[in-house]
């Protein structure tokens, strides 16, 4: 009854009109910003804060939580439209938002993950509502060696995400993997694969430059190759009855929802897991488990549901230990930690007494700009679909324009436009000779935090593998760990029994 209590204090704190409007300007800024690629979350919390420092710390996260959810919800705009994700997090949204789009069922992708993000972010409102303290205490349980068990059992999911041929996928998953490598050395900072001493490599092949490329240059590409005959593939309807009749279809993918949502929120409270892998995971278990697994990767309103709802709710996940370890979750509650500091706060278990109005008022806001992002990107939706209607002749310059920008955003060094171009060029290739492009983005992008979190196990346990495996010393380490082996197993073995049968 406390925490009811509690919850009540803070909607009423959120619904003041100064917050309302905070949230709702926030929400708005969030969704623009998340559906322009380039920019996402991190840039845009971090692009806004010095507006905070004008209005009480309550509402500066009030509007800072704001522009995190509208992010969360505006990246998969792009994503189903353009097929150029703007966050790492909207990369597996790609997968069945844009066939979708093909199709002329744009609507009804854009809508699925607008509904599937708010049911994702109320699940983990909840959860973090009501447990916050035991979570985080659990959470303050993974070292580098859960951290890499997680992240090794991610990497079981892209059996999921590579379509027929494992060889392939193993071929993508390891240039994604090499690929993260490029720049310097994380321990002795030494830089390597510095190709022909071009000076651009020396920052890393950023993530959005890889992805940009082999999605919307790639598909530009592969696109202008069917002429004029292209444009009918963006045709797109719009109508209240095909909104109503796609929320009636989500009926059918509960079990998804709840799944990807819990998913989600535990994998994003998780220190810097954060939503990426979790929508990955999501989108890999819902293909695996659902009775409609061919038609994943083709343009299903499942594999839209199952990353929406995990990347939502990984972003409340993320909150968690900020507020209550003082730990990010993602980058974007790392800018957002930073500002507490700013503010004079100082996060961990004291800050939900000592600053009760903050932390509850913050907790109700979340509820709020929740409902808010939902209605925001559902009335957006006429807007984009009206975009895509646009003759192929004026609407293909627009989207390398717009990959250009996103390419050139994150590092502000021309030399990721021309590498953008380039990888442009490899997703044309990989989409003629079929080679899946998930497992390469998703390769780079959990590249990094695998290489540091291998190598910091080692450093403690002086060099033995051991200790991810050791359920005396690293219990959840030991479990995840195996479960990854499973995860490996099973699709190889499953592949050299169907080919036996075949002989037969």
């Amino acid at each position: 009854m406390e925490i009811l209590g509690n919850l009540f204090y803070g909607l009423g704190i959120a619904l003041s009109p100064e917050n309302l409007l905070m949230a709702l300007i926030g929400v708005v800024l969030g969704v623009a910003i998340g559906a322009m690629p380039g920019l996402g979350s991190v840039n845009g919390v971090a692009i806004l804060l010095p507006i905070t420092y004008a209005v009480p710390p309550t509402s500066a996260i009030i509007f800072l939580a704001a522009i995190y959810y509208g992010a969360m919800y505006g990246g998969a705009i792009s994503s189903i439209t353009l097929n150029i994700p703007g966050a790492s997090t909207a990369v597996a949204t790609t997968f069945d938002g844009y066939p979708l789009a093909q199709k002329g069922q744009a609507a009804d992708a854009l809508v699925t993950a607008a509904v599937a993000s708010f049911i994702g972010g109320t699940i983990s409102i909840v959860l973090f509502t009501f447990f916050a303290p035991p979570l985080a205490e659990f959470a303050l349980r993974f070292g580098p060696p859960e951290e890499f068990a997680v992240v090794f059992l991610a990497y079981g999911t892209f059996a999921g995400l590579g379509g027929e041929s494992p060889i392939k996928t193993l071929i993508a998953t390891m240039m994604g993997l090499l690929m993260s490598t490029v720049g310097t050395d994380i321990v002795s900072g030494s830089p390597r694969l510095i190709f022909a001493d071009i000076t651009g490599f020396y920052h890393g092949i950023n993530f959005l430059v890889l992805a940009i490329g082999l999605y919307g240059v790639g598909e530009i590409f592969y696109t202008l190759e069917g002429g004029m005959q292209a444009r009918e593939r963006y045709q797109a309807k719009m109508g209240i009855r095909e909104i109503a009749a796609t929320i009636r279809d989500l009926r059918r993918y509960t079990t998804t929802l709840l799944r990807g949502s819990l998913l989600g929120f535990f994998v994003g409270m998780l220190p810097a897991a954060g939503a990426t892998p979790a929508s990955f995971m999501s989108y890999s278990i819902a293909k695996r488990f659902s009775k409609e697994s061919v038609q994943f990767g083709k343009g299903t309103i499942e594999g839209v549901a199952a990353p929406e709802c995990a990347n939502n709710a990984a972003s409340t996940g993320a909150m968690l230990p900020m507020l209550t370890l003082g730990i990010p979750g993602s980058p974007t509650t790392a800018v957002m930690l930073g500002a507490l500091y700013v503010w004079g706060l100082v996060p961990g278990p004291r800050l939900f007494i000592e600053n009760a109005d903050f932390v509850w008022g913050l907790t109700g806001s979340l509820y709020i700009a929740n409902a808010l992002a939902v209605l925001v990107a559902l009335f957006a939706i006429p807007f984009f679909i009206w975009m895509l209607r646009m003759p192929m002749t004026i609407l293909a310059p627009v989207i390398l324009v717009v990959c250009a920008v996103g390419g050139f955003s994150p590092t502000q060094d021309m030399f990721d436009v021309y590498l953008m171009f380039f990888f442009g060029a490899i997703g044309y290739f990989f989409r003629k000779l079929d080679y899946p492009l998930a497992p390469m983005v998703l390769a780079l992008v959990l590249g990094g935090l695998t290489e540091r979190t291998f190598r910091q196990s080692l450093i403690i346990s002086h060099g033995s593998i051991g200790i991810f495996f050791d359920f005396s010393g690293h219990p959840i380490a030991a479990t995840l760990m195996w479960l990854s082996v499973a995860t490996f197993a099973v699709p190889v073995i499953s592949y050299f029994l169907g080919k036996r049968r075949l002989k037969f």
